[in-house]
């Protein structure tokens, strides 16, 4: 036997003493504890899942692993246990579960050369007195007057089971009462349950039942899910404008051309619709040769059930590489991308005439449009101010505040004195005592004791809108994994951040998408106002964010802000704050003389805290509008 089959078998032997003297001898890289948790009951099966196989971890595909699980609370490897515990690679099944299964499970991932650690937390709960449904619950709507579903949140748990090759079957229950498939408008389709004609009486707790056997033991795991009946809906798209045409247009002109969209449904409909050309979508910086005008709702004439919406796309200079492009109208939904789209060729000479006479009438127009964009903010708080009777009266609607305040607090990573010197004090100085708005803030206005979830969810839904203060280090900053367990001891402390209210606020927001959860927020209660309020506007579009820019945004900071945040700041852009500290203009009140002269005092307000200042101004353009009476929406849509 040569050396190197020597030095190979000691080498093993090294690597298996490594293995046996447990995982807390073995310097692993460790990720840490999983964000997600798996939430069970007594009785059911409970399936805790590593993520360390993974392109981002390793070369799994071409580098041999194995796998190991171990309690972290004994440092004891765990294997299969007839009845009780079953190991397949990476998932540890417990086809029984026991309140005293609670805990934290290890895996280590071990490769030739490194190995890699993740621990995995399991909760088992006992269920309420008199409830069928588990205590944890997803929050699905439902839409009123049309067909809809609701989705079973057993995907991870459905998908291992068919890697296995393990025949399942779903049932469904309203309440305590089982539901029978093709009765009542209830209907089985797959893992979903179909529900024909909505409507108020649907509302409640569904819970959906997975059945299998598994290791010669018959199981079932259970998901509640709360629905609440939505009685505003949007159904799909349709693009009426432009109809998939050519259209003949003569060089050096000007050429504009609408997108028409109609969204059947009921309530304000949550559509965007954007032009593309060949190299994706175009801009709406008025000052390039090609743009497009933002989208607007067009009034309502009363016989459609349903919303119009257009948006223009402009050529001020038609050029030779315009021509023989398919210019393509997109409307983004959550119900589909519906498009159309229409390509330009060159007029023939004899239609130069026409052309030039249609071409005046069209700088004439866009002169009116740009004209408009300019002063739209003056020209809109003047008409908020004139005309008061032309808006609802928000002093109906049920709210109780004009806009949250979110911004990092002492607790959070990107927290800035500047920032909160801003929200306590400057913010409220404008918006309250000048303008009369009434504001929450998270730092000023919390009731002692309050649970953060509660408090952060309670507020935002009695809020008419959302103003998130942020700088460039509010959502650059990393996260630190390492320091995690530190800040968390920490932020418990406060009273305000603890870990159970982290555990809280990853259930109350579970079903909210990745590119909002986990691409905006990054701290404790900056997570859940950011989650709460991306998921309203991303998601259910009941909410509107308003952005406040506070310090000046490099291009390389903006790379790295999140995708979410990058799309609203494109959609809507920010009110920027520095750029109020560049420019002074001559104080101008927002109130009304009466209001002027019991507050004498505030005509000595510096230019930046005046309202009448370009920032105020904007800010106060977003803000809600109070009004006299109730009227049709279509009467102020073009505002």
């Amino acid at each position: 036997m040569g050396s190197s089959s020597t030095l190979a078998i000691l080498v093993f032997f090294l690597w298996l003493c490594g293995i046996c003297s447990g995982f807390e001898q073995e310097n692993c890289t460790d990720y840490k504890l999983q964000f997600e948790r798996v939430f069970s009951v007594p009785g059911d099966v409970a399936m805790l899942r590593s993520t360390l196989v993974s392109s981002d971890v390793f070369d799994f595909k071409t580098v041999p692993y194995s796998i190991t699980w171990y309690n972290s609370v004994s440092g004891q490897e765990i294997s299969s246990q007839a009845g009780h515990i079953m190991v397949h690679e990476d998932t540890l099944w417990f086809p029984k579960v026991t309140m005293n299964d609670s805990g934290d499970y290890v895996t280590i991932l071990r490769t030739p050369s490194h190995c890699y650690r993740q621990a995995s937390r399991l909760v088992v709960e006992e269920r309420l007195p008199g409830e069928c449904g588990r205590p944890r619950k997803a929050y699905q709507p439902l839409t009123k007057g049309v067909t809809d579903n609701l989705s079973c949140p057993l995907r991870n748990e459905m998908n291992k089971l068919n890697s296995y090759n393990i025949s399942s079957s779903i049932k469904w229950y309203k309440g305590c009462d089982p539901i029978e498939d093709g009765t009542g408008g209830f209907f089985y389709w797959g893992t979903r349950l179909k529900i024909t004609s909505v409507d108020l009486q649907h509302k409640g707790t569904y819970t959906c039942t997975l059945t299998f056997t598994l290791g010669g033991i018959k199981g079932s795991v259970s998901e509640t899910i709360s629905a609440e009946v939505k009685e505003s809906y949007s159904l799909v798209p349709q693009v009426h404008e432009p109809s998939n045409d050519v259209i003949k247009a003569q060089r050096g002109y000007n050429f504009s051309k609408r997108c028409l969209v109609f969204v059947p449904g009921v309530g304000k409909p949550f559509v965007d619709i954007y032009w593309l050309d060949k190299d994706g979508f175009i801009d709406t910086n008025t000052s390039h040769r090609v743009h497009m005008l933002e989208q607007r709702l067009l009034p309502q004439n009363g016989s459609s059930k349903g919303a119009w919406l257009e948006t223009w796309l402009i050529f001020s200079e038609l050029r030779e590489e315009d021509f023989y492009v398919n210019y393509t109208c997109r409307a983004y939904s959550d119900r589909g991308f519906p498009e159309r789209y229409f390509s330009l060729q060159p007029e023939d000479p004899s239609g130069i005439a026409i052309g030039s006479v249609l071409g005046g009438m069209m700088v004439l127009f866009i002169i009116t449009v740009t004209l408009y964009y300019l002063f739209k903010i003056e020209i809109v708080l003047w008409f908020r101010r004139a005309f008061p009777v032309f808006y609802k009266n928000k002093d109906l609607d049920g709210k109780l505040y004009d806009a949250y305040v979110a911004y990092p607090q002492p607790c959070d990573l990107g927290f800035s004195k500047d920032v909160e010197t801003f929200a306590l004090q400057t913010l409220p100085h404008v918006l309250e005592k000048a303008c009369d708005y009434k504001l929450f803030i998270a730092g000023r206005d919390c009731l002692p004791g309050q649970a953060m979830v509660d408090s952060v969810e309670e507020n935002i839904q009695a809020s008419r809108r959302v103003l998130l203060l942020y700088t460039a280090s509010s959502f650059t900053t990393k996260r630190h994994t390492s320091s995690t367990s530190s800040n968390n001891n920490n932020i418990s402390k406060s009273g305000e951040c603890g870990d159970e209210s982290q555990r809280h606020a990853s259930d109350s927001f579970s079903i909210t998408s990745s590119d909002v959860s986990d691409k905006v927020c990054t701290d404790t209660r900056q997570q859940l106002e950011c989650v709460a309020a991306m998921h309203r506007v991303l998601i259910e579009g009941s909410l509107k964010v308003v952005l406040v820019e506070l310090e000046e945004i490099t291009p390389a900071q903006l790379a790295l802000f999140p995708e979410s945040v990058r799309h609203l700041r494109k959609k809507q852009g920010a009110v920027c704050w520095w750029k109020n500290q560049r420019t002074r203009q001559r104080w101008k009140t927002c109130m009304s003389g009466a209001d002027v002269e019991k507050t004498g005092k505030d005509s000595q307000l510096s230019a930046s805290l005046s309202p009448s200042s370009r920032f105020w101004k904007e800010l106060r353009y977003h803000m809600p509008v109070r009004g006299k009476r109730v009227v049709y929406p279509e009467t102020i849509a073009f505002l």
